[in-house]
């Protein structure tokens, strides 16, 4: 490659939900964008990872998971999946190679095949599996589907991670630098702050939170006396039910999720926070169009 000759673009990590796609791009740009959980369909929004080096930068964009939808979130979430790939030089198709084959990779297959962009196999999750289980995995999708590259890896260990990581670059066109070489993603820092808090619900609470809630942020301000920063944001849940396990006994729940969360938005904004949340319930607020635009569920932007 020439000295002056500078590489971009755009490359989109698809699959299954709970396939790794957050931990991945985690574990590329080196601190915490995106929110991590075992529970599936936690990703809602495009997030996009920029990853910089000398000759080329690489605009990750993580889609939620493709599932069937059951609301108009769903279906949002649906929407974004399957645009992305439309807008990118190059799609990640992940599967989890603990689980396997299933239906849903089978409706990501019939997705690939009305595209032309390349799309990449990763197989991650490799060190949960034993490596006789690797080549009948790789047969199985290669008779599916032409992958330009199969790469086995595993985001958590970091796992294979460099290689995959020159032959994103190997396909990358020329192209501009489109973000400074510091910045690690589009998002303001509301939006990650916003994220952060929701994952510690998703961590902290039973089955029936996770896909109710949204967080909404209130106020985020500096404050001089004290070199701080004043975080205020309110977690919306669907029904009273939700309200009383998120508060907990006495505010215990709300108590930790704030702790937690505050560690991570310290880290992020790299100042003392002062966090303070509240829970209030928005009944069905997922079937809602004016609701799921009001907490940032826009599809007009896609």
């Amino acid at each position: 490659m020439n000295k002056n000759e500078f590489k971009s673009g755009f490359v989109s990590i698809i699959g299954r939900p709970n396939v790794g796609k957050s931990t991945f791009i985690n574990r590329v740009i080196g601190q915490k964008i995106a929110i991590m959980s075992d529970k599936p369909q936690t990703t809602r929004n495009k997030i996009q990872g920029v990853y910089t080096t000398n000759n080329s930068q690489t605009i990750f964009i993580d889609t939620p998971g493709i599932h069937k939808p059951k609301h108009k979130l769903g279906d949002f979430m649906m929407k974004v999946a399957q645009n992305t790939l439309k807008e990118v030089d190059l799609i990640l198709f992940m599967i989890n190679a603990e689980e396997g084959f299933g239906r849903g990779d089978e409706f990501i297959i019939d997705r690939l095949k009305e595209t032309k962009t390349p799309v990449f196999l990763i197989i991650n999750k490799i060190d949960q599996i034993h490596p006789d289980q690797l080549l009948p995995l790789i047969s199985q999708y290669k008779d599916m589907y032409p992958f330009k590259e199969v790469v086995p890896i595993s985001a958590l260990e970091g796992n294979n991670i460099d290689t995959l990581l020159k032959q994103i670059d190997m396909i990358l066109p020329e192209g501009p630098q489109y973000y400074p070489a510091d910045q690690v993603t589009d998002h303001p820092e509301r939006f990650i702050i916003t994220e952060l808090i929701r994952e510690k619900v998703l961590h902290l609470t039973r089955e029936e939170i996770p896909h109710s809630i949204a967080v909404v942020m209130d106020t985020l301000e500096r404050r001089e006396h004290n070199q701080s920063i004043y975080v205020g944001a309110t977690i919306i849940v669907e029904r009273d039910s939700q309200k009383g396990i998120v508060i907990g006994k006495q505010g215990s729940m709300l108590k930790e999720v704030g702790k937690r969360a505050r560690v991570d938005i310290e880290a992020l904004l790299g100042s003392k926070v002062f966090l303070e949340l509240w829970v209030k319930v928005q009944k069905d607020w997922r079937n809602k169009a004016s609701q799921l635009r009001d907490y940032g569920f826009r599809d007009d932007e896609y």
